[in-house]
């Protein structure tokens, strides 16, 4: 199976820089590169402002707790 890492950078000419190291890899790579949109940051807080832009849900804690054990009785014995 193949496995990648998905890093940021900067693309100067023949040269790139990355926002961080990369531990995981070593020996020749394949490169893909393609514009990040501009104003899109994928970064742990973004997901978060994400989540608190969002209107408050309208279920409540025992509706979503009786949905989960509706689902799980309904797996059998798996």
């Amino acid at each position: 199976m193949e496995r990648g890492v998905i890093v940021r950078g900067r693309l100067h000419g023949r040269r790139i820089d990355l926002d961080e190291s990369v531990e995981e890899l070593e020996g020749e790579v394949e490169i893909v590169v393609r514009p990040v949109e501009a104003g899109r940051a994928n970064t742990v807080e973004s997901v978060f402002e994400f989540i608190r832009s969002l209107s408050p849900g309208t279920r409540t804690k025992d509706d979503i707790d009786r949905q989960i054990t509706e689902e799980r009785n309904s797996w059998g014995d798996r």
